[in-house]
């Protein structure tokens, strides 16, 4: 059996193989933050392609946590409503699938790609961003310092839509800690100037981390796992270092996080990112090392099947999540199949498509 198709169980849920789909906005909800037929048919081809987990986008736990006015979210019962169309698609298929939740702190209320840069000013449906300390992305406009009333709303609100997601019928929750967003702003000093019980050292900027992890845990049901996405680095003197993301990750563990998503950076438009085939692997195989109990999945630019192959049969990751890639083509483990164990084929197939099953002896090497 080959590692990407092996099976992996986190909790009570059964993974079938190790090929995921990463969260990708979409910039593609209504106002209101309510996926739409975009959303079911977007996930609804990875669902049928084969990937063994099937991660939402960015899903903002408040209004005011949305990168983009455009993007989806999960404080209404509308929402719930909406994505449980979707996530009874995935278990009619015999997929799992997983919400993101996410909170974008200064990040937030910004223009959709494609429709200019910047901020998205009230006066035209965007808001006031919140983050650590007033102090902007470039190019962005400046937030305001979440006060200690903020900050308990904040993680009130992540619990909340963990509850929501049970509701909505998701197998997996992953709390977006990465990236440049609220959580990953609170980590880095770049970031995060305070000088009360959240900023300064350590001990206090994993604080708001930790409270979240806390919260959700607490919502979110026994037998089911809880997935974290962490930036290990952000790429630039003075930020976030993957010696913190070695000392945290133990932490996380003990708080009930079953899988570290690791990745890097977004933080400083300073960074300076090596990109390459698999630029990330290392740092997910750094954690795995450290932490043997805490099974991580590694992403960024893993394109090719036996690519993914090695990375998991060297033991540097435990699963891969395909982004780019996996826009590029919806059925990715499908391919993936067909060139490392094509006799299993017909495992994951959809059955409408059985016609188009290759025979093993006719696949190309």
């Amino acid at each position: 059996m080959t590692a990407l198709f092996s099976p992996l169980r986190l909790r009570d849920l059964d993974l079938p193989n190790r090929a995921w789909l990463s969260p990708m906005c979409q910039y593609s909800a209504g106002a209101d933050g309510v996926p739409t037929d975009w959303h079911l048919v977007h996930l609804g081809a990875r669902i049928t392609g084969g990937f063994g987990l099937v991660l939402t986008e960015s899903t903002a736990v408040s209004p005011q946590a949305r990168i983009s006015p455009a993007d989806v979210g999960l404080w209404s019962d509308e929402q719930v409503a909406a994505w449980q169309r979707i996530t009874g698609f995935a278990h009619a298929h015999g997929t799992a699938i997983g919400v993101q939740l996410g909170h974008a702190g200064r990040k937030a209320s910004t223009r959709v790609p494609g429709q200019g840069r910047g901020s998205v000013p009230p006066e035209e449906g965007g808001w006031t961003a919140l983050a650590p300390s007033a102090s902007a992305y470039r190019g962005y406009a400046t937030p305001a310092a979440a006060s200690p009333a903020d900050l308990e709303r904040i993680v009130a609100d992540f619990a909340a839509a963990t509850e929501r997601a049970v509701h909505a019928g998701f197998d997996v929750v992953e709390i977006h800690a990465a990236h440049g967003y609220l959580l990953h702003q609170f980590l880095s000093p770049r970031a995060n100037h305070r000088t009360d019980a959240y900023g300064g050292s350590f001990e206090n900027r994993i604080r708001l981390l930790l409270q979240v992890v806390d919260a959700v845990r607490a919502t979110w049901p026994d037998d089911r796992p809880l997935l974290l996405r962490l930036s290990a680095t952000d790429w630039v003197n003075g930020g976030w270092t993957p010696e913190e993301t070695v000392e945290l990750a133990p932490r996380l563990a003990e708080r009930g996080v079953d899988l570290l998503d690791v990745t890097t950076g977004g933080l400083d438009p300073d960074q300076q990112i090596p990109v390459g085939p698999g630029y990330q692997v290392p740092f997910a195989h750094r954690v795995r090392s450290a932490v043997p109990g805490l099974p991580v999945s590694a992403v960024g630019l893993i394109t090719d099947p036996e690519q993914a192959e090695t990375v998991l049969s060297d033991g540097a990751a435990d699963a891969v999540l395909l982004a780019r890639e996996a826009l590029r083509d919806s059925s990715w483990p499908l391919r993936a199949m067909a060139r490392l164990d094509p006799h299993r084929l017909t495992e994951i197939y959809p059955w409408q498509y059985g016609r188009a099953v290759p025979s093993p002896s006719t696949v190309a090497s």
